[in-house]
């Protein structure tokens, strides 16, 4: 009997970091006309930019401007961007000290002149009304605001990033980092005033930070500035790492050991919890099935209660087919890869490697 009651009360953990933080529909509202720059950093980003930009166009408010930098890039993604009409930049060699993302995203903000500023990754998807969603969702909430995407996968090895992602959803949603003084930003879509990134020095401040976005929301709220993060759901979706199982994961691996550095102990615990539980019905049900075992029915009753959850969670956060989420244990695995590999970076070797770039990490 303890046993299925630890189980449960690990589920209760998900349930409490799962807030549904949804944005703010805009129907029956007055409509937000702000001179909004969209920044989208890309380097060798061909097959993810074109979706991209057709998204934009077809957006229910059209934004002032859309700016394209192109990151040295060696494939078609600057002809792609001119063949869309949008205004192109060609970043200019990387400085010392800099990462490549920062650098673009700092020239591109140099090259507008909204009162707004989105930044887009090239793999996000908006809904016609998406832009109008976050501009009014950050109208209402004040400073800035980031959003987690709705994860569209269609390759098995991308739906192996099951539970990596959903504990990035219950980082970003826990409410014990409603208000802390290090929370971040999630970096796939942010949206802020120009005064409120003036205030920070903008990406000059985390130039040479491998988690710009994290980093950047704790510039914004050492500064007094909100920052607030939702979920996708309906609105902005991503299908991350496309390009196969190595950019996927290099991709969690750059940030798996340093993204915990900014998050609350509290948050920490539970989601340590909630972890603890999935992998106790993962790798101890099948054995006490094996062997049939007298523990085998609480442990049996405690992998269907997580499994339900794991379902609930991806109702808002993600399309991951119905093997991957029944067999989680799959992507259990391939987590602990992307621990090892990622603590192997950051305090062995000291750099980790994104998109043809070694950067340079501290060894905290």
């Amino acid at each position: 009997m303890i046993i299925l009651i630890l189980l449960v009360c690990s589920c209760l953990c998900g349930y409490v970091l799962f807030s549904k933080t949804l944005l703010k529909n805009p129907e029956d509202q007055t409509k937000i006309h702000n001179n909004v720059s969209i920044i989208i950093p890309a380097r060798n980003e061909e097959d993810n930019l074109p979706f991209l930009l057709e998204s934009l166009k077809s957006q229910s408010i059209e934004p002032y401007e859309i700016i394209v930098v192109d990151d040295m890039s060696s494939d078609k993604t600057y002809e792609i961007a001119v063949s869309f009409g949008v205004k192109v930049i060609k970043n200019t060699e990387l400085p010392d000290q800099w990462t490549g993302k920062s650098w673009a995203l700092w020239n591109g903000v140099k090259e507008s002149s909204g009162d707004i500023l989105v930044f887009l990754d090239t793999d996000v998807r908006l809904e016609p009304k998406a832009l109008e969603t976050l501009l009014f969702t950050r109208e209402l909430s004040g400073g800035a605001i980031s959003v987690v995407p709705y994860h569209k996968t269609q390759k098995f090895y991308e739906r192996l990033s099951l539970i990596p992602y959903l504990l990035g959803v219950l980082a970003f949603t826990s409410p014990f980092e409603r208000y802390s003084k290090k929370k971040g930003l999630y970096g796939s879509c942010i949206v802020m005033t120009r005064e409120d990134y003036s205030k920070i020095e903008g990406h000059d401040s985390v130039k040479s930070e491998v988690l710009d976005d994290l980093n950047l929301g704790k510039k914004l709220t050492g500064a007094g500035v909100p920052v607030h993060n939702f979920i996708g759901y309906h609105n902005v979706s991503f299908r991350m790492y496309s390009g196969g199982i190595q950019s996927e994961l290099q991709g969690f691996g750059k940030g798996a050991v340093l993204s915990t550095a900014n998050l609350r102990p509290l948050t920490i615990m539970w989601i340590a919890f909630w972890f603890m539980g999935l992998l106790a019905v993962e790798f101890v049900t099948p054995v006490l099935m094996i062997l049939g075992s007298i523990y085998t029915t609480p442990f049996l009753l405690g992998y269907i209660l997580l499994t339900l959850q794991v379902f609930y969670f991806l109702k808002y956060s993600g399309e991951y087919g119905k093997l991957v989420p029944v067999l989680h244990l799959l992507s259990t695995i391939f987590f602990i890869v992307i621990i090892l590999y990622s603590y192997y970076q950051v305090a062995i070797i000291g750099s980790v490697t994104w998109k043809g770039r070694q950067v340079k990490v501290g060894r905290k």
